[in-house]
């Protein structure tokens, strides 16, 4: 019998956001967390099978595929098929990788069938967080290393306060909440439980804090609202998405500058043993 599809309701992730994603957000606030997660990857697989959840865009594939030993074949995943195909887009032809369309809830794989899986900023997005954990742990062999990363709470990352709070402005009433998903999963209590219940050791939860730097904080602003699912509640409203941009861009120059905008940004990261 299949497992239930685990994709949030109301997210998205198709259309001209992957591109918009990947070119505003991506150099970002994402590239710094990818290197991070990579150098942790490297410092722990020099051969074997690596299962990478969530890939989105491809950009910690990309990261993986540069880095990792030849030895080390990635098979990357994401629950959202038009990401698959657009992160497969990006990527030159390789042996070592292979694309699936997966559910990080319901693995399509057997049981200690990887040596290492790798999550950047999607656990957040599981509605089952637990069974996530779950079965990253059983398609892990024994010993099989866990790198995941989570955004921390959007009081300690301004650009995602500035972004959640401006595009509210532009709401009498139901203002989105998107943005409350991905900063809302950093308690390391509830972490380090959902590792210890799936039966992971040698757990770390480590604050990592980057420095943020974005080109003009209006290219920035376009990724943080055009890039990004939110958008879609703009549009259903009536929003001149234009002019949420602009908003944006201005909250985002008082709070880091203009050209270039600089700021801060803070992560959770996670590893365990299986």
């Amino acid at each position: 019998m299949s497992k239930p599809i685990s994709k949030p309701p109301n997210i998205d992730f198709t259309g001209s956001i992957p591109a918009l994603y990947d070119e505003f957000l991506g150099p970002v606030i994402f590239t710094p967390y990818a290197e991070d997660l990579t150098a942790r990857v490297r410092s722990r697989l020099t051969a074997g099978r690596l299962l990478e959840t969530a890939c989105g865009t491809g950009l910690v594939t990309r990261a993986l595929d540069r880095a990792l030993p030849p030895d080390v074949r990635i098979v990357a995943t994401d629950l959202n098929e038009a990401m698959v195909t657009y992160a497969r887009s990006r990527v030159p032809p390789a042996a070592r990788l292979e694309w699936r369309t997966a559910d990080a809830a319901a693995l399509p794989f057997p049981d200690a069938s990887f040596d290492a899986v790798v999550n950047q900023f999607g656990l957040m997005f599981v509605p089952d967080k637990a069974l996530a954990f779950r079965e990253a742990r059983r398609v892990l062999k024994g010993g099989g290393s866990l790198v995941f990363n989570v955004w921390d709470r959007m009081e300690d990352n301004p650009f995602a306060r500035i972004a959640h709070t401006t595009i509210g402005s532009f709401f009498r009433t139901d203002p989105p909440t998107f943005y409350q998903v991905p900063f809302g999963f950093n308690d390391r209590t509830g972490l380090e439980g959902h590792l210890r219940a799936a039966r992971f050791n040698d757990i770390s939860l480590e604050t990592v804090k980057k420095d943020l730097r974005a080109s003009s904080a209006r290219a920035f602003a376009r990724g943080l609202v055009e890039g990004n699912p939110v958008v879609a509640a703009i549009r259903d409203a009536g929003v001149s998405g234009a002019d949420v941009v602009d908003a944006v861009a201005q909250a985002l120059i008082r709070e880091g500058g203009d050209a270039p905008f600089r700021s801060t940004m803070c992560a959770v990261v996670g590893t365990a043993r299986a």
